[in-house]
């Protein structure tokens, strides 16, 4: 494991969550601050790749999940599960209920550790829920996991689910180590994952398609830096060189929408569809709506069942959602509420329930690393936010290049609506299933991302606006 500066943020020692305030204070001078950890080179992935295994105190886990990955467990859903399969399954499931109950004391002081162990734990969670047999109402999962889990989720500050962190952001590793890891920013073809459910291409060009995406994006967080320190000025100049800015931040972002538009090269939609997806949908994505009983609570008092879980999605990438601040489009894209039915907007579903709704965007940050959450909060809290400062300004050419940027991020969101009509919409047709299939974080996936394109098109200032 690569050792941190002693006065980087993660190496200093961890607060303990219920009893003591954290440790430092936070430098947030820059929008790349190590106290966000964000980095200059990797932006929201971590600087070098992720631990690849945890010490020899808690390889009973690591054994655990490496055992049912290798044993290629069948979905308990499918029709086409043979009998020898079934017995291979119980076996695993029977290992794991009788596993050890380990203390994460000594994980407490490193985040690096932490964040294997809810890498491993949650793998090996989503395995065991999605093997539980079809004639059991609820989906129990055992103490061994239960408590290590939900205790490490607590350090973290993250739901005890499988995230978009543990399949993009900590599940990478190098194909081939490059000469100067420390000096240059991963090439996007040198990397592999960590963890696959399936072991295919298809489920690996997934997840590395969304990493790709968040180092292509570093450059579009400097642009932001430079834009933002150019709106403390404020002058002509400042003016114009912002212009400038905005049109290459619209370069960017449409570099992303090409690298989102590569995925139909290297993952099947019926593959994606069948076989990957299942295996990492949340509590409320089940098709039974089975309740997840996390068994074992009482032997720690701290801890308590989790009221929601979503799994991994898109919505939880925080590059995604700083485009979204920093141009002052959040308002129009997060203000959507997913339900069963259509997108609605959060003022039609307060207005009908009587209490605020969370839009399942903003539901969203709450599934991101913490230190992310702090970085879109102070992007947020910008007292010299850009899109009032181009609202302000009268200036013709810097309205047009803020407009360009934000079409430039709904046509990011274009792609992404055909990429959830090719992978999750037409297969659900196809199988002839009724109802909005619902994509891994709980929402009616296709007609949510339309909501939130068609949303953030309402954003364009446009000449007389």
């Amino acid at each position: 494991m690569a050792a941190l500066p002693p006065n980087h943020f993660l190496a200093l020692p961890r607060p303990d969550v219920h009893f003591t305030p954290a440790v430092g204070t936070p430098d947030t001078s820059t929008l790349a601050a190590h106290d966000f950890d964000v980095d200059t080179r990797t932006g929201f992935m971590p600087p070098q790749p992720p631990l690849a295994r945890l010490p020899a105190e808690w390889e009973s886990w690591e054994a655990t999940l490496d055992d049912g990955l290798a044993s290629k467990l069948q979905l308990s859903d499918r029709a086409d599960v043979s009998a020898e399969d079934r017995a291979k399954t119980e076996r695993w499931r029977s290992h794991v209920r009788n596993l050890p109950i380990i203390s994460i004391a000594g994980l407490k002081s490193s985040e690096l550790l932490l964040r294997r162990a809810h890498h491993v734990l949650a793998w090996v969670m989503h395995l065991f829920v999605h093997t539980t047999p079809q004639s059991e109402t609820t989906i129990n999962i055992p103490p061994p996991i239960t408590v290590p889990l939900l205790q490490v989720s607590a350090q973290l500050q993250l739901p005890p689910v499988l995230t978009y962190s543990d399949d993009v952001l900590y599940n990478w590793a190098y194909k081939t180590p490059p000469e100067n890891p420390f000096l240059t920013a991963p090439a996007l073809d040198n990397l592999r994952c960590l963890t696959l459910f399936t072991g295919t291409r298809d489920e690996e060009e997934f997840y590395l398609t969304s990493a790709r995406i968040e180092l292509r994006g570093v450059e579009a967080l400097s642009i932001m830096r430079s834009i933002m320190d150019e709106a403390f000025v404020g002058d002509t100049i400042a003016l114009r060189r912002i212009t400038t800015y905005l049109g290459a931040l619209a370069g960017v972002i449409a570099e992303l929408s090409q690298i989102l538009g590569t995925l139909r090269q290297g993952c099947d939609p019926h593959i994606f569809y069948n076989d990957i997806r299942p295996w990492f949908k949340g509590a409320d994505s089940d098709t039974r709506g089975r309740k997840w009983v996390f068994e074992g609570i009482e032997r720690d008092p701290t801890l308590e069942q989790p009221a929601e879980l979503s799994g991994p999605s898109a919505g939880q990438s925080t590059l995604v959602h700083a485009l979204d601040i920093f141009l002052g489009v959040d308002r129009y894209s997060h203000s959507l509420f997913s339900t069963h039915g259509a997108a609605r907007s959060t003022a039609t579903l307060g207005a009908a329930s009587g209490t605020p709704a969370v839009p399942f965007l903003t539901r969203m940050q709450s599934y991101m690393p913490r230190h992310h959450r702090t970085f879109l909060r102070h992007l947020a809290g910008s007292p010299r936010p850009l899109r009032a400062l181009v609202e302000n300004a009268g200036n013709a050419p810097l309205r047009a290049a803020y407009d360009g940027a934000v079409k430039a991020l709904k046509e990011f969101r274009d792609e992404h609506v055909r990429i959830v009509a090719l992978y999750i919409l037409v297969p659900s047709k196809r199988e002839g299933k009724e109802g909005g299939p619902k994509g891994t974080g709980g929402t009616d996936a296709f007609q949510f991302v339309k909501g939130v394109r068609d949303q953030t098109a309402g954003a364009l200032l446009g000449e007389g606006r």
